[in-house]
């Protein structure tokens, strides 16, 4: 959730029309399909970051809108000196092994916690940090690059134009139910589907060149077996933690890719035409984690985290917690949530409501349909004024608050397919969770990072992973971050990677 001004939905006077396209746009931002595998929205500052001149001076205009149009959704350039030297290592090594030792790359590393990578037809490479921080070694991570630099050599991006125009029947289709152009827009760019939505056979053929390009790099090929393998364990572990039936909706409309375990396998095979298992080539693991050491991990504090249930903005100044049994995402637009069982969600944003508009007016102003007048409530939330009503629809019922706080007005709205008397209960407590941070809170905050330990003789998986500064399922997240399975063992003297602050 942005900070800065149009950022928060800010100045839009209608949002849903329909009620249960409000319900589908909840649903849609907590799992999103991109080139690497799994997208979540950022968070960071909008910072466009400038390409180096090599790279530049190929950029087309269209390709220059595209280049700041990807950094400012990703939540713009993450600076990290030393951490960008090694990367343009590990991709000097791979042009000069590939099939276009002539072809320039650069290399933008974005400051999302999204695990994600794009190429543009350029030669401009886009990783994110959420993606290096679940890479183990930098063979792992050359697969990656390698993967991207492939759909550059085999110049897949000349179908990107009739790609555009599906994009672009998609958002006319978007704002049948949504009559609010920049929401639309919104969802349109979530999508993903004017990024690079390459064909399955040419993600099948990406991954063959790119694993052929690491291998004559030295690289270990098999890093792409190890790497995909990880990524689907996330991807199963985020899908169980948010909403099934919502989050399998939309990765079965948005798959642009093969399944991971096809993936995996043929990678494998591909990997045989180049090593052995037994010598596969280098991984640099030690190299690779200490240039992650330090690594910012998940949400940028800067523009707002999640913690468990809790949502925390230093920034802004205020905190709100969700129900129990609710899942978090934070994206630049707004706070999305979602209910295990898939059947309550929640919304939270920002808007601008004139000073000569009451809370209560503004509710009833009709930005959204189906309010019962009759259920507009003025109140006092934490010594701020707001204002509570219920809508229904067909499918979904809402109950939902206006805030006012400082010069905007935040709607946080609840969204349940059956509004018992209990949920609501259970919505208006959540509601009154929303308060102001002092000032000793916010200058408290500080970002997770990836840290690099080494394990002693009797470290043990449990013992790391209950050094780890996350809310829940700590002993899942450390195995798949370390690319490890349960039962495995540690090696006395290895470093393995935890999250902490």
């Amino acid at each position: 959730m942005h900070s800065r001004a149009g950022g928060l939905s800010r100045g839009t006077a209608s949002v849903w029309r329909r009620l249960g396209a409000f319900a589908c746009l909840l649903a849609a931002g907590l799992l999103l399909a991109a080139c690497a595998g799994m997208q979540e929205p950022s968070t960071a500052e909008l910072k466009a970051s400038t390409p180096a001149p090599a790279a530049e001076e190929a950029m087309t205009p269209a390709q220059r809108k595209e280049h700041e149009r990807l950094v400012t959704s990703y939540g713009g350039a993450y600076n990290d000196p030393k951490l960008q030297a090694q990367i343009q290592q590990i991709v000097t090594r791979l042009v000069a092994a590939s099939e276009r030792p002539d072809q320039k790359y650069r290399v933008t590393i974005l400051n999302s916690p999204a695990i994600n990578a794009f190429a543009l037809p350029n030669g401009s490479l886009y990783v994110t940090r959420g993606l290096l921080s679940l890479a183990s070694d930098n063979s792992e991570l050359a697969s990656v690059l390698a993967h991207e630099m492939a759909h550059v050599i085999a110049n897949h991006a000349a179908t990107r134009e009739d790609q555009m125009k599906q994009a672009v029947l998609v958002s006319r289709v978007i704002s049948d139910v949504v009559n609010d152009s920049d929401l639309g827009a919104l969802a349109l760019a979530k999508s993903r589907i004017s990024l690079a939505s390459f064909s399955r056979g040419q993600e099948l053929e990406a991954d063959a060149i790119g694993v052929g390009i690491s291998a004559r790099a030295g690289f270990d090929p098999y890093g792409a077996e190890r790497f995909l393998t990880t990524m689907g364990q996330q991807a199963n572990l985020k899908s169980s933690s948010m909403n099934q039936s919502a989050s399998g909706e939309q990765a079965d409309f948005l798959a642009t890719h093969p399944a991971t375990p096809e993936r995996i396998s043929i990678v494998m095979a591909n990997a045989r035409e180049y090593a052995s298992p037994k010598k596969p080539g280098e991984r640099d693991r030690a190299q690779y984690l200490a240039a992650i050491d330090g690594l910012v991990y998940g949400d940028d504090p800067k523009e707002g985290f999640i913690r468990g249930r809790r949502f925390f903005h230093p920034k802004l100044g205020f905190t709100f917690t969700a129900p129990e049994g609710f899942a978090l995402e934070n994206t630049s637009q707004a706070v999305l949530g979602a209910s295990t069982t898939g059947r309550e969600a929640l919304r939270l944003d920002a808007v601008r409501v004139g000073g000569d508009q009451s809370l209560a007016q503004y509710l009833s102003s009709g930005w959204i349909d189906g309010v019962e007048v009759s259920s507009v409530e003025s109140l006092v939330l934490n010594g701020f004024p707001a204002a509570t009503a219920v809508a229904r629809g067909e499918q979904w019922s809402f109950r939902m608050f206006a805030i006012r706080f400082g010069s905007d007005v935040y709607r946080l709205i609840f969204a349940a397919r059956e509004l018992t008397p209990e949920l609501d209960a259970g919505f208006r407590e959540a509601a009154e969770t929303f308060r102001r941070v002092s000032i000793e809170e916010a200058d408290n905050v500080k970002p997770l990072r990836i840290r690099i330990v080494t394990a002693g003789l009797t470290d043990t998986p449990e013992k790391l992973a209950a050094k780890m500064d996350v809310q829940d399922r700590q002993m899942e997240r450390f195995l798949i971050l370390n690319g490890l399975q349960r039962g495995d063992k540690l090696a006395y003297g290895e470093q393995y990677k935890i999250i902490a602050e």
